[in-house]
């Protein structure tokens, strides 16, 4: 087994389980670290006791070296698995991107590249970049300028990854006004904004509803957002109170679509107001939101809930190609 293979699929799989940013990024120093050796050095040291001399690596990422170059599976490999296959598989395999990624452009934890590389070996054939607006400085969002500058960067990054293609967004946040967080000639630049309300979540249910309905009603907005805003997990957080059915369609209206929402701890919209925008005929964008590689693929967790509740490819806007999405 290739050493540098399994410090990887470690990474991957601790950001899949949710387990915390210092212990991945432990695994990816020290896939850096053994990249950057010949195998018969890391053999030798292996056979010596002596992989923790190296700087980056601890006793665990030595360990899971020395079992690679035995051909023992690591014990971080054995103890977090892949779950075993859910439900949604007709419409997993339909999707061909994600309109909802995060890098360490703002609370993301990688790199563009690495997000866009991990994206493309889930079989993806793009991913659109959605760091943070400005006003949510918690999660360092994006300035004019950094995300001017990130324009660029994403230009470069396409050049040498062609074919795989990495769409320019956003994820806007609602003011309570209903007004978007960026300069409007930026946004109209992008090729993917996500709206999503981040702050004054328990506003009353009328300004709750003029306030998203403005937000979807925007040209400028492709998709609406985890649009409860409800925590699932830990201490949890209640939904925002809204109209769905006023807000639902104001999105069929303007054609904005319905976020899915994949992360484990939002599955957001609960199931009946999943339900409820299907059957008033709202596109649908089942995204990971993701802030690192290894959770890119808790598009699966969303795939399940949205088939679960009737939604079929076709009302699927990354279930589109790049060159569909965008004519879109």
């Amino acid at each position: 087994m290739d050493p540098l293979w399994a410090l990887r699929q470690v990474a991957l799989r601790l950001e899949r389980a949710g387990e915390p940013v210092y212990r991945v990024r432990a695994f990816r120093r020290a896939a850096d670290v053994v990249g950057a050796l010949p195998r018969d050095e890391l053999e030798r040291r292996a056979e010596e006791g002596t992989l923790t001399d190296l700087p980056g690596i601890g006793r665990s990422t030595a360990g899971v070296v020395a079992d690679a170059l035995a051909g023992r599976e690591p014990a971080y490999l054995s103890r977090f698995r892949e779950p075993p296959a859910v439900g949604g598989q007709g419409l997993r395999a339909a999707l061909r991107g994600d309109c909802h990624t995060h890098s360490d452009w703002s609370d993301g934890g990688s790199p563009i590249r690495e997000m866009a590389e991990a994206a493309r070996d889930l079989g993806h054939s793009w991913m659109a970049l959605t760091d943070h607006s400005p006003r949510l400085t918690v999660a360092n969002g994006l300035s004019a300028d950094r995300l001017s500058r990130q324009l660029e960067v994403v230009a470069e990054l396409n050049a040498e990854l062609a074919p795989f293609l990495v769409l320019t967004g956003i994820e806007v946040d609602v003011l309570a006004d209903g007004a978007l967080d960026q300069r409007e000639d930026l946004l109209a630049r992008l090729d993917v904004v996500v709206a999503s309300v981040h702050s004054r979540l328990r506003m009353p249910a009328p300004e709750m509803t003029a306030r998203l309905v403005a937000a979807v009603s925007n040209p400028h907005v492709d998709v609406l957002g985890h649009c409860t805003g409800r925590l699932v997990t830990g201490r949890g957080r209640p939904e925002s109170e809204f109209d769905a059915v006023e807000v639902f369609a104001a999105c069929v209206e303007h054609d904005t679509a319905v976020e899915v929402n994949s992360r484990p701890e939002r599955r957001d919209p609960p199931g009946r107001l999943l339900r409820l925008a299907v059957g008033m005929g709202c596109a649908f964008a089942v995204d990971s939101d993701a802030h690192a590689p290894g959770q890119l693929d808790w598009i699966s967790y969303g795939c399940e809930r949205a088939e679960d509740c009737g939604v079929t490819p076709d009302r699927v806007v990354n279930a589109l190609d790049a060159a569909e999405l965008l004519a879109r």
